[in-house]
């Protein structure tokens, strides 16, 4: 059963202050002292020492609360008469109380400024979201009447469908999240993009119609697309199979409209406000003329409502097979791409022509990835096919663009602890070590080991693991900074281990509760951005084989961790041995059940 001692130093404060006349913020008080007890493991009131206060205020209220500026004098006024009320009861030895005051008074300047900055941090991602749910929503955040009507409109809802809607944006962005990426030089790319077949025939279109008339619809007349598509080597239709295109004139003249590098307005052609910056020599002036090209000519947008053929079914769903290039490691085979294309077409798409369909959208295919090799957005690697750098930087733009979070390899160097952790989330292990690499040259060891360390107390599971992986990769230097960190419960075997590993005299084995621990918070860890599945899979290369496995698990459900029953739960559901994930199910129970129990005896 969990000690009371929170509920009873409460009520004796309020008899304590009410016979003084004195109002007291009860409900402050016993957050400050619960604090306290669960996340410093405080067995009573008089265990508090300056010590104790100072990583109170300035590491785990700032953790656990959200709280602003405002709130500052209130906190610090609640704990002045917690050690006032201490002091007149006898509860502290002599003299105590006195360090105890002293210690409020020096570190309520800092609390102030951190709660300062946390409060800022969090409103300013409070921002974030809303203004990502306004523009979800289609407002404009330049129209002010707009943004207003919506914020009266979303404040009017029941709390339960504000936080749906909040929590629903939260995961669509996370969703939006694609792999680190190298990117090329923009002089390299900018070279790319003058030897592109795209940037030439666009030039080409734009100087032979110059300005001359147009048909109503503004497109070439059908005397001068044929002398176009003749002088420009774009007349023949391209052709894979049974498929056959429309052409690449058609397609390159309505992507150089809406690109501007032509303007057609009125039945009237002429040079358009982008062709200057296609001809620059000016590397910046070009890519940002070239890449809306690119965009008009990849993602065409054909309406569904209209009727497909194969070919525009196809080109309106190459996004798709860019963005696949652009997440994998190693080059893809066709036969890959086009048979995740097939199956997305089947699910999306209602074909009446189901059985022709297949072998039409084959084809079509192979005649676009055929135009990007062209384009050098895609090149032949071996047997794939794989982005150029060119290609990488065009589609990354493009994510960007959608709202995607789409970082590279290197921009984390100069960032806080917390801004790399929470990056490193979405690398692949080897760009990962790259980053790590990059971030450590740029920190001196010591203050890196610190905020590295800050981390790991403020920090969820997942990134407590991420920065004990960053911690070991800095060399004995940081032993005073690790040491100093031990008596933290959350980081306490994670210093043990790195202080072991690096030969530190102060250096042990853990103990076998603290081993769980780490366990069930590695897996813990594994769980925020991994299918359990998986997450159990990799926990598994390290663990200990057959029956001691099932005797840990059976041992794990004790553990005070507050994901232990998530942690066994997985392993219930997924560990490959029928017996070891028995165990776990039963210690999945045992686990909730000693929570429920904790939670009534409070």
């Amino acid at each position: 059963m969990a000690d009371n001692w929170v509920e009873t130093t409460v009520g004796d404060l309020r008899r304590w202050a009410d016979e003084r006349g004195e109002a007291l913020d009860e409900p402050g008080a016993r957050l400050l002292l619960e604090l306290a007890r669960e996340e410093m493991g405080l067995t009573g009131p008089d265990a508090l020492t300056p010590e104790r206060l100072r990583e109170l205020l300035l590491e785990v209220f700032p953790e656990s609360v959200v709280a602003g500026r405002d709130d500052v004098p209130t906190v610090l006024d609640v704990l002045r008469r917690v050690v006032a009320y201490l002091d007149d009861t006898a509860a502290l030895p002599a003299g105590a109380a006195a360090g105890l005051k002293a210690e409020i008074e020096r570190t309520g300047p800092e609390f102030a400024d951190l709660v300062g900055e946390v409060d800022t941090e969090e409103r300013q991602a409070a921002a974030e979201v809303i203004g990502g749910l306004m523009r979800a929503d289609g407002v404009s955040l330049d129209d002010q009447e707009a943004v207003d009507a919506w914020i009266r409109e979303f404040e009017a809802l029941p709390e339960e469908e504000r936080y749906s809607r909040t929590e629903g944006y939260l995961r669509q962005v996370e969703e939006l999240v694609v792999p680190p990426v190298r990117l090329a030089p923009e002089a390299e790319l900018a070279d790319a993009v003058r030897r592109s077949r795209l940037t030439r025939n666009a030039l080409a279109l734009a100087d032979w119609t110059g300005e001359r008339d147009l048909t109503e619809h503004d497109s070439l007349t059908e005397a001068d697309a044929e002398a176009a598509g003749l002088a420009l080597g774009m007349e023949i239709p391209r052709r894979h199979g049974q498929m056959e295109d429309a052409g690449e004139l058609e397609r390159f003249w309505w992507a150089a409209v809406e690109a501007e590098v032509i303007t057609a307005e009125d039945g009237k052609a002429a040079p358009g406000p982008a062709l200057d910056g296609l001809r620059s020599s000016d590397d910046a002036a070009l890519l940002a003329a070239w890449l809306p090209l690119f965009d008009a000519l990849a993602v065409p947008g054909h309406d569904y409502a209209d009727g497909l053929d194969a070919v525009e079914l196809v080109q309106n769903e190459m996004t798709g097979v860019l963005i696949h290039l652009y997440e994998q490691e190693e080059p893809t085979e066709p036969g890959t791409l086009i048979g995740a294309l097939l199956d997305h077409v089947e699910e999306a798409y209602d074909l009446t022509d189901a059985e022709t369909m297949p072998a039409l959208v084959s084809d079509a295919f192979f005649l676009e990835l055929a135009a990007l090799e062209e384009w050098g957005v895609v090149e032949t690697s071996g047997e794939g096919r794989a982005l150029t750098p060119l290609g990488v930087w065009a589609v990354r733009e493009l994510l960007l663009a959608d709202g995607f979070t789409a970082p590279v390899i290197g921009e984390l160097a100069g960032s806080k602890a917390s801004d790399l952790i929470a990056g490193l989330t979405w690398y692949r292990p080897e760009a990962a070590d790259e980053e790590i690499d990059g971030w450590l040259a740029g920190h001196d060891p010591k203050d890196a080991a610190a905020d590295l360390l800050d981390v790991m107390r403020t920090g969820g599971p997942g990134a407590r693991n991420l920065a004990a992986a960053v911690l070991h990769r800095i060399g004995p230097e940081a032993a005073a900074v690790v040491r100093s960190a031990q008596e933290h419960p959350l980081v306490s075997p994670y210093a043990a281990l790195w202080l072991n590993a690096a030969g530190d005299p102060s250096g042990r084995e853990l103990a076998r509760e603290e081993y769980l621990w780490v366990f069930v918070d590695t897996v813990a860890g594994m769980l925020e951005t991994a299918d359990p599945g998986e997450a159990v899979e990799a926990a598994l290369i390290d663990a200990p084989p057959g029956a001691e496995m099932e005797l840990m698990v059976d041992d794990l459900w004790r553990t005070d961790h507050p994901g232990v029953a998530d942690v066994l739960e997985a392993l219930g559901a997924h560990h490959p041995d029928k017996a070891t994930a028995k165990a776990a199910r039963t210690a999945a129970y045992k686990a909730r059940s000693a929570y429920q129990g904790a939670r009534r005896s409070v």
